[in-house]
């Protein structure tokens, strides 16, 4: 006999039979004292908690030049996307939860600006407009 089938019996030999063991998928009276410890602010937003609709006016300034103001934490972002799919929204359910306008957009004006100049700059949005370029001189086809 080995030393590891020896510890092997041995462990086999103190294990808890099933009806003895406590549930693993119930939580423990410490667990849900930790819960109750943190409070509200450990447990993710309800979807009921932000019910409140923003009003027109709170609508038309969360749109800034600069950056669009969520409405689900008070910041703004250049572009929602990304912070809506962290608390597991997309546009339109963000659009519906808060009960904004199906124009309502998604992307910064001044960024959206910024992204149109860079790729006008680059010839996007014109047929051929990367493939139209003047032919190189000093070289002639054969």
């Amino acid at each position: 006999m080995t030393a590891h089938s020896a510890s092997v019996r041995s462990y086999r030999a103190i294990q808890v039979p099933p009806a003895q063991r406590p549930n693993a998928a119930a939580p423990q009276p410490c667990q849900l004292l930790w819960v109750r410890d943190l409070g509200s602010s450990a447990l993710p937003p309800s979807p009921e908690a932000d019910s409140e609709k923003p009003s027109t006016d709170q609508i038309r300034k969360s749109v800034r030049p600069d950056g669009l103001v969520s409405f689900i934490d008070g910041k703004a972002y250049k572009t929602l996307k990304r912070h809506l799919t962290s608390h597991g929204l997309d546009p339109r359910a963000y659009r519906d939860r808060y009960g904004l306008p199906g124009d309502y957009p998604m992307v910064a004006p001044a960024y959206a600006k910024q992204r149109s100049a860079l790729a006008k700059a680059i010839g996007l949005g014109r047929p051929g407009g990367m493939a139209q370029k003047a032919p190189k001189k000093g070289r002639k086809a054969a």
